[in-house]
C-alpha cells in the first residue's frame, strides 16, 4: 500500500492562480501524486475556513489538518501563496529605487512586518504537507520523492556576477570613496596598501582565481552571470557596463571558468529592461564568445521589471532566471527557499520559465548595512543556509569575484572560502544552477501512473537518480 495525495473535488474549480499555488505547495513538499483511485491521501481544501486571513496565518501549526484519509488545507491560503511566491504585490507596483528596481519595501513580506522576508515562510508550509502525511495514511506507507541527487537533503548554488572585468582603478576609487563616507580610515589604508602592491598587475584575474581555487578545493562548480553588452562612457559612469566581452581579460576569464567546467549565464544589462528585443542579442552574443549554452539570466543590479521582464527572458530562450532577491538585505523575497515557475500577474498565468531566487548576496551586508566584516557577511550566509535546510530547500547565494583587497575588500577572499568549506561539511548537494533547475523539473514532473495488486507503484519517466522514499526518509 501507498499513500499519494491527488486533489479531492471542489464545490467551484480553482482558478489559474490558485493552481500555481497548489501545484507549487505539493511540488516543494516533495509528496509523491497521482491520478489513480487506489491507496490515495486525498487532498481537500476547505472553502469555508477562515484560518488563512493574512500572511502571518501562514506560520499557523494548524495550515494542514489531518482528517480520515485527508490532508485539509483553507482554500483561502491559496490566494496567499500566489501573491508572495509569484510576486504579485510588486508585479503591481509603479514605484522604482533610484537604480530602477522595484523597492524591497513593495514586497509582500516585508510590508507584513515581523521580518516575515527572513523565514522561507511558503517551504515551511510544504514541509507541514510532508509530515501531516503519514498521519492521514495510516498504516500505509507515506511515499516521497527524493528532495535531492545521491541521498542529500538539501542543495546550495554558489554564483557570481562579473562586474568588474576592465578600468579597476575606478572601482577601487569608488570604493575608498565609500569607505571614507563610513569612517573606516583604517579600511582605506589597508585597500591602498593593498592596490599598490599589485603593481596595477592581474588585480581582476586574482579576485577571479581566487573563488575558482577555493571552488576547486572541494570539487564544487557554480555558475558566473557575465556582461555582454558594448561599454560606453554613460553606460560606465552608470555603474552598467563597464567592460567588453571581447576584451582580452574577458576572454581570458570567460576561458577559465568554461574550462574548468563551470556554468555561464547572462548578466542582463539596463536597457534589457526596457528594450527586451537586447536579451536574445546578449545572449547569442555571449554563446558565440564561450561556446557554451547559455539557459540562465540574472539583471545587473536586479533592475528588472516585474510584470515584463519575465515574459521577455523566455521569448529570449531563457530557461530560468535568477534575479528574485533583495538588495539591501538578505532573506526569502518570494517566501521560498527553491525554485518557482514564473507567475505573471498581467496575464494570469504561469510562464515557461524558472525563477531561482537567490537568499543572500555578500553586498546587502556592506553597501546598504554598513556591516564591512566579510566573516559577519558569512555568518549570515551560514544563518540562512540553515534555514534551507531546515525545510530540505536550495540556498543560493552571490559572490562577487571583485571582492578582493586590493578592489576594496581586505578579508574577503578567505571569508568567501570558508562559505564553500561550510556548506560542503553540512553536506549540501552543490551544483550550477543549470543542473539544479534540471533536477527540480524532473523531480516536478514525476508521477505514479499505476499501483499493482502487491502493493507496488509505477512511475512515468524520471530523472536517473530520482528515488522514492517514506516519509521517515527510508529509501
Amino acid at each position: 500500500m501507498l499513500a499519494l495525495a491527488p486533489l479531492a473535488p471542489s464545490a467551484t474549480p480553482l482558478d489559474a492562480g490558485e493552481r500555481f499555488a497548489l501545484d507549487l505547495l505539493l511540488d516543494l513538499s516533495c509528496v509523491l501524486r497521482t491520478n489513480a483511485e487506489g491507496g490515495v491521501v486525498r487532498l481537500r481544501l476547505d472553502e469555508g475556513a477562515r484560518r488563512a486571513t493574512d500572511i502571518h496565518s501562514l506560520r499557523d501549526p494548524d495550515f494542514v489538518r489531518v482528517a480520515d484519509g485527508e490532508l485539509v488545507i483553507d482554500r483561502a491560503a491559496l490566494a496567499l501563496v500566489r501573491d508572495i511566491a509569484g510576486g504579485v504585490a510588486e508585479q503591481r507596483s509603479a514605484a522604482r529605487d533610484r537604480f530602477g528596481r522595484v523597492p524591497s519595501t513593495e514586497n509582500a513580506l516585508v510590508r507584513a512586518g515581523g521580518a516575515l522576508e527572513g523565514e522561507p515562510v511558503i517551504s515551511a508550509c510544504a514541509r507541514a504537507i510532508a509530515r501531516a502525511l503519514p498521519r492521514a495514511a495510516g498504516r500505509r506507507p507515506a511515499l516521497l520523492v527524493s528532495p535531492w541527487p545521491d541521498g542529500r537533503r538539501w542543495a546550495a548554488a554558489l554564483t557570481h556576477d562579473l562586474d568588474v572585468v576592465d578600468w579597476w582603478p575606478a572601482f577601487t576609487l569608488l570604493r575608498l570613496a565609500e569607505l571614507a563616507r563610513k569612517g573606516r580610515g583604517g579600511q582605506v589604508l589597508s585597500v591602498m596598501f593593498s592596490a599598490l602592491g599589485t603593481g596595477g598587475r592581474d588585480v581582476v584575474w586574482r579576485g577571479v582565481r581566487e573563488v575558482l581555487l577555493a571552488e576547486s578545493a572541494h570539487d564544487v562548480r557554480s555558475t558566473w552571470f557575465a556582461l555582454c553588452g558594448t561599454p560606453t562612457l554613460a553606460t560606465a559612469r552608470a555603474g552598467d557596463l563597464t567592460y567588453s566581452p571581447e576584451s582580452p581579460l574577458a576572454q581570458r576569464i570567460l576561458r577559465a571558468i568554461v574550462d574548468a567546467g563551470h556554468e555561464l549565464g547572462l548578466h542582463g544589462s539596463f536597457a534589457t529592461s526596457d528594450e527586451p528585443e537586447l536579451f536574445a542579442a546578449q545572449r547569442g552574443r555571449l554563446a558565440a564568445l564561450t561556446g557554451a549554452p547559455i539557459a540562465g539570466v540574472r539583471q545587473h543590479y536586479l533592475r528588472t521589471r516585474p510584470a515584463t521582464t519575465p515574459d521577455a527572458m523566455r521569448e529570449a530562450g531563457f530557461d530560468y532566471d535568477s534575479t528574485a532577491g533583495f538588495a539591501d538585505r538578505n532573506g526569502f523575497r518570494l517566501g521560498v527557499a527553491d525554485i518557482v515557475r514564473a507567475w505573471s500577474d498581467p496575464r494570469g498565468a504561469t510562464l515557461p520559465l524558472d525563477e531561482v531566487p537567490f537568499t543572500w548576496m555578500d553586498r546587502a551586508l556592506s553597501k546598504y548595512q554598513g556591516v564591512e566584516r566579510p566573516d559577519a557577511w558569512i555568518d549570515d550566509a551560514l544563518r540562512l543556509a540553515e534555514q534551507c535546510r531546515a525545510v530540505q530547500g536550495l540556498f543560493v547565494g552571490i559572490w562577487h569575484p571583485n571582492l578582493t583587497p586590493a578592489l576594496g575588500f581586505p578579508g574577503a577572499p578567505a571569508a568567501y572560502a570558508r562559505l564553500v568549506t561550510t556548506l560542503v561539511q553540512r553536506e549540501a548537494w552543490v551544483a550550477p544552477l543549470g543542473e539544479i533547475v534540471a533536477w527540480r523539473r524532473a523531480r516536478r514532473r514525476t508521477r505514479a501512473t499505476g499501483i499493482t495488486p502487491d502493493g507496488g507503484v509505477t512511475l512515468n519517466d524520471t530523472h536517473p537518480q530520482l528515488t522514492l522514499e517514506t516519509a521517515d526518509a527510508a529509501r
